[in-house]
């Protein structure tokens, strides 16, 4: 179990949390969900070794292997396949070390090695990185390619496949789906959800803590608040928590301006004095109620477009690619004001590429697109946070967007994303993934555009901005389409699915549940791509693991003593023919004083032959022998 104890945490002058008391059970899946900055990641550091507590104590099983995605991915030629299986550290070692064993030929170590191997499921690691690659959304063409040829998103899968592949007894996720597509997301759900290790996840995604998480650990005013159940019934006791905090806080201070009214009535009269002071001690000794802090720092609305025309747009039979070599074909599509419209379908079906068709950043193969003159298109995309001006503060963005608007209203525009005081006037450079998404989300809705076209908007956005973004949506008057992870944000805003799959573009009959359904259907029909962890992670069935195999060991030592007595004789023979052979190319042999050598060694040969076959005759049964007893362990 994890166990932290009276613990505080800083990061400089800051306090990330204090006073922190909690036990975390072997095999319990905790969500951590918290503000931006609150130390969510810092709690991770921590857990690994690379950060030390200011005060208090944090208790680790001991021995235990802990996993973690990485953050950075060298862009080296190895084979994506060969990376992600670099994840089981131990199978490695233990390959490493049968490569040594087969240079010093020590047959006794290498058939210690091969069990071992075996015993660590080492001979199906391959096909084990095969389907996590597969449930990650790689195809079969991918899992060879060099990891230098994949994107930076694409290689955080490869990181979180590699992660996935560790044999561990505690898994610690930081924001696992945010590179993810739909369907990866229900795969990775239910691949946690059957982990047998203790899990930490840091994710803002509520429907994927639903599903996967029995506790959630909220960091909220520097402390650390651990709740039983799911995310939703973390919310709902959450909500009772602070109703009830605030109520005694009330309460209390009815019950302080009461006694501070007593004690500057009293407090000058000689009768009174003496109760005056013994109120005001009870002052002192009061354990003050803090307030309850439930308030969003978030607060925006998309303003009315200026225009609606309807349509807005319209695709007819068109065909959208690269190059030559068509994703969609047959697209048709037409969007009027009001349209809210969730695209599903496998990662790589043309999601994107539909999306950078209607922005106008994919010209169509075939077909027509038209557009309103009226149109005006906010489009939301990863790439765009790389697009900002590093230079530029988020005032300087959107002053240039609207040069005519006073400093004060676009402050306090800004503020409604979070970016208030000295923040909203600093250069965009240092700003983490979310706040620069805040920024580019803030700089799409001060355009009022028409139609939005949102790829993966909350990917790095926490909780209270997903939420503040769901309500803005909602009210929004123009068309929308949206491709995202995020169930919540589709549920909650969406009342059109289209689904693009083969090619095509059509609406889908039913809900994100039915979706869900269609997903597993198809994976039914291409078997193998269900990779779950088995019970051998746990650090526990490893110990059991190890006791079996010393008595295995034990058991067919004999056995493989002879089989390595039979290597060696072999190896001894084919040594000896080896010889024999080199003496027989000698051509003076083959001359007319040579004969009489010729025929010994000839001689020699044939028995040196005989031999050799009777010796890997008797190997060959032993190593069955050896073979069939292992296989009835």
């Amino acid at each position: 179990m994890i166990k932290l104890t009276e613990l505080a945490l800083r990061r400089g002058t800051k306090v990330l949390f204090e006073q922190a008391s909690l036990t975390i059970h072997q095999g319990e899946k905790t969500g951590i969900t918290g503000a931006n900055g609150s130390g969510k990641s810092s709690l991770f550091a921590l857990l690994r070794g690379q950060l030390q507590a200011d005060v208090g104590e944090l208790t680790l099983p001991p021995n235990q292997v802990i996993a973690h995605v990485a953050q950075e991915t060298p862009g080296v030629d190895r084979a994506a396949i060969e990376y992600v299986m670099d994840g089981d550290s131990e199978l490695r070692q233990l390959e490493a070390q049968l490569v040594e064993a087969e240079q010093a030929h020590n047959g006794h170590r290498q058939g210690e090695l091969h069990a071992r191997i075996d015993a660590v499921n080492g001979y199906t690691a391959r096909a084990r990185a095969a389907r996590l690659m597969h449930g990650l959304g790689f195809g079969n063409e991918q899992l060879e390619r060099p990891v230098a040829d994949f994107s930076g998103g694409w290689r955080m899968r490869l990181n979180l496949a590699q992660a996935l592949m560790c044999r561990s007894d505690l898994l610690l996720l930081d924001e696992p789906t945010n590179h993810l597509d739909l369907d990866a997301v229900y795969w990775l759900q239910g691949w946690l959800a059957q982990y047998p290790g203790t899990l930490l996840l840091i994710s803002h995604d509520r429907d994927f803590l639903d599903e996967v998480c029995d506790h959630i650990l909220h960091v909220e005013q520097q402390r650390l608040n651990l709740y039983s159940g799911n995310y939703s019934a973390f919310e709902r006791l959450r909500a009772e928590r602070l109703a009830g905090q605030q109520a005694a806080f009330e309460a209390q201070q009815r019950e302080i301006k009461h006694i501070q009214g007593f004690v500057d009535r009293f407090r000058a009269q000689a009768t009174k004095a003496r109760q005056a002071q013994s109120r005001i001690k009870a002052l002192e000794r009061m354990e003050r109620i803090a307030p309850a802090h439930v308030d969003s720092p978030f607060h925006f609305a998309f303003l009315p477009p200026h225009k609606l025309p309807s349509p807005l747009l319209t695709l007819e039979q068109i065909a959208a690619g690269y190059g030559d070599t068509p994703i969609l074909s047959g697209a048709r599509l037409t969007l009027q004001p009001g349209d809210r419209i969730g695209l599903l379908g496998h990662n790589g079906a043309g999601k994107s590429t539909l999306i950078k068709l209607l922005a106008g950043d994919l010209a169509p193969l075939a077909g027509d697109c038209e557009h309103s003159p009226e149109l005006r298109i906010g489009y939301f995309a990863q790439h765009q946070l790389e697009q900002l001006d590093p230079s530029a503060s988020p005032l300087l963005h959107l002053q240039r967007l609207d040069p005519k608007a006073s400093e004060q209203s676009l402050r306090d525009f800004l503020g409604g994303f979070g970016f208030i005081g000295d923040m909203a006037l600093a250069p965009s450079a240092p700003f983490s993934g979310g706040e620069k998404a805040r920024l580019v989300l803030a700089m799409l809705v001060y355009q009022r555009p028409n139609l939005l076209l949102l790829d993966e908007p909350t990917n790095h956005l926490d909780l209270e901005m997903r939420h503040a973004l769901v309500l803005a949506l909602q009210e929004y008057g123009g068309a929308m389409v949206i491709v995202s992870h995020d169930r919540h944000l589709l549920r909650s805003v969406c009342d059109q699915l289209l689904l693009v799959d083969r090619g095509r573009v059509s609406e889908f009959d039913g809900d994100l549940d039915d979706y869900r359904q269609w997903l597993l259907e198809e994976q039914r029909e291409a078997p193998g791509n269900d990779e779950q962890p088995k019970a051998e992670h746990s650090a526990t069935a490893r110990k059991e693991q190890r006791r079996l195999e010393a008595e295995t060991r034990k058991r067919l030592q004999p056995l493989r003593k002879q089989l390595n007595k039979l290597e060696e004789q072999l190896d001894k023979l084919q040594q000896q023919r080896s010889e024999l052979e080199q003496r027989l190319a000698d051509p003076a042999l083959y001359q007319e004083g040579g004969k009489e050598v010729l025929s010994g060694l000839l001689q020699q040969k044939g028995e040196l032959d005989k031999a050799h076959q009777q010796a890997e005759e008797a190997w060959l049964l032993c190593s069955e022998e050896l073979e069939a007893a292992e296989g009835g362990v």
